[in-house]
């Protein structure tokens, strides 16, 4: 084996023989990290060939997934059929300093601990006593939780082979730190080596394994690429840190579903899983004003109702101001010039404000139509009626066009006491049977002109 030198790029994994200002793969800046790797010299002759196995011989053993008992996890890590970790899976946590990510580490394992489960809760961020004092503060302190504290990787693995836990955490992967690999802790290589050395200890024992890891100011997982592609899960907690809730939103997921998102708020005690969000989203949507719509969005599979507020002013300058909050500024962008064109109203004189209430940041065009009207209530100064709700994607015509999961956005809609739900004209007759409790909730529309009739009836 001899030593190579080559420079990585930490944000695409592209390797270059020497440092570079700009990564010629994906474009980025300063992102080039010397590295020193191990080349063979040659072939290995010992290397005997191993039988494979046929696929319909290998036995699958559903009791491999294990309930970390916090629901909005176990659903994002293998959805409402299969919940729970899989023995023996590498699970990726990341988000910004001070989110939760911890509190939410901390609390799965003292769930694995009450219920008799081998757990290791491994930190190099923190000291034994100040585990101790987050522990109190969940009410869990007297668990048979064990915990090490240590950043040197070897006593890590070797502690992993040696206890055999059911379930470890490792906070954080970027605090790990061996001899046998070149860098700083946080680094390329080290990451890397980290990552993989964990991973071959954790399946050898069959331990499903959650790691806690930083994010760079752009939002994405600090350290390689690679990093995401060698675990099994990759989950991000989000949320604003001025307000209670925070969305688990699940990225990738070898053995369950992708795009799925559990809410949960942040309280004193810990994270509580919210079952009901489209309710706690809602709870302080007053009745009867103008510039409010309620509507639907998607994420992964579940439907969440979210309050639209909307506000135009005059304005004081030649371009009119466009603020977004919550939502992409150039579908806001779009909405307004369509309601200019298509409705006439003379927006180009005012100031809009959208927003999304709770700071909720929604991610698809279902909520175009109730941004739309919302927009439209607060600029003729009608209030929406509070039973109504309207879900649709807007058309650069005006129109009100389909939505995916429409039946799911109906029947939650429809649990939330909503008597009038405006939806798209074309999606009523799609509609699967038995999906809808009752039809005459349900009002199709096919256009803004027609929506804004039915909505804004003084």
């Amino acid at each position: 084996m001899r030593q190579r030198t080559v420079f990585t790029c930490s944000n695409c994994d592209s390797q270059y023989p020497k440092w570079s200002g700009r990564c010629l793969s994906c474009g980025k800046w300063n992102t080039l990290i010397e590295q020193q790797i191990s080349v063979s010299s040659g072939t290995n002759t010992a290397a005997q060939s191993v039988k494979p196995s046929r696929l319909s011989e290998v036995a699958s053993d559903p009791r491999l997934r294990i309930a970390t008992g916090i629901d909005e996890l176990d659903a994002i890590l293998g959805g409402p059929q299969s919940p729970g970790a899989v023995a023996g899976s590498l699970m990726l946590l990341g988000g910004d300093p001070g989110i939760g990510k911890s509190t939410l580490a901390l609390q799965a394992a003292l769930a694995f601990s009450s219920r008799g489960m081998g757990v290791l809760y491994i930190s190099g961020e923190e000291s034994l006593p100040q585990i101790r004092m987050r522990a109190d503060r969940l009410g869990s302190a007297e668990s048979g939780l064990q915990v090490l504290a240590a950043t040197d990787l070897d006593i890590v693995v070797a502690t992993l082979e040696s206890s055999r836990p059911k379930f470890a955490v490792i906070d954080s992967i970027q605090t790990m730190f061996s001899e046998s690999s070149q860098g700083v802790a946080g680094g390329v290589g080290q990451v890397s080596n980290a990552c993989n050395r964990i991973m071959q200890a954790i399946k050898r024992v069959d331990c499903a394994t959650l790691i806690i890891g930083h994010v760079t100011k752009d939002g994405n997982l600090a350290g390689p690429r690679l990093l995401e592609h060698m675990v099994d899960v990759v989950m991000y907690l989000e949320g604003d840190r001025s307000l209670p809730y925070r969305i688990l939103r699940c990225t990738k997921n070898r053995f369950g579903p992708t795009d799925e998102v559990g809410v949960f708020d942040m309280q004193e005690a810990g994270m509580r899983a919210v079952t009901d969000p489209s309710a706690f989203f809602l709870s302080e949507r007053t009745s009867r004003k103008p510039g409010d719509a309620v509507g639907c969005t998607i994420e992964g599979t579940r439907p969440l109702l979210l309050e639209i507020q909307a506000l135009t002013a005059k304005t004081q300058f030649t371009n009119p101001k466009r603020t977004a909050s919550g939502m992409d500024f150039n579908r806001l962008q779009l909405i307004t010039a369509v309601l200019q064109q298509r409705l006439r109203f003379k927006l180009y004189e005012f100031d809009v404000f959208a927003s999304v209430a709770g700071g909720y940041r929604i991610s698809e065009p279902g909520c175009d139509a109730a941004i739309a009207m919302a927009i439209v209530s607060s600029f003729t100064d009608v209030p929406i009626p509070d039973d109504a709700l309207i879900i649709g994607e807007l058309g650069l015509a005006g129109d009100i066009r389909k939505v995916s999961l429409l039946d799911r956005r109906l029947r939650e809609a429809q649990k939330m006491g909503f008597k009038r739900i405006l939806v798209p004209a074309a999606s009523v007759a799609s509609l699967r049977s038995g999906g809808v409790r009752s039809s005459s909730s349900v009002v199709p529309v096919a256009d803004l002109q027609q929506a804004a009739k039915i909505l804004l009836k003084k």
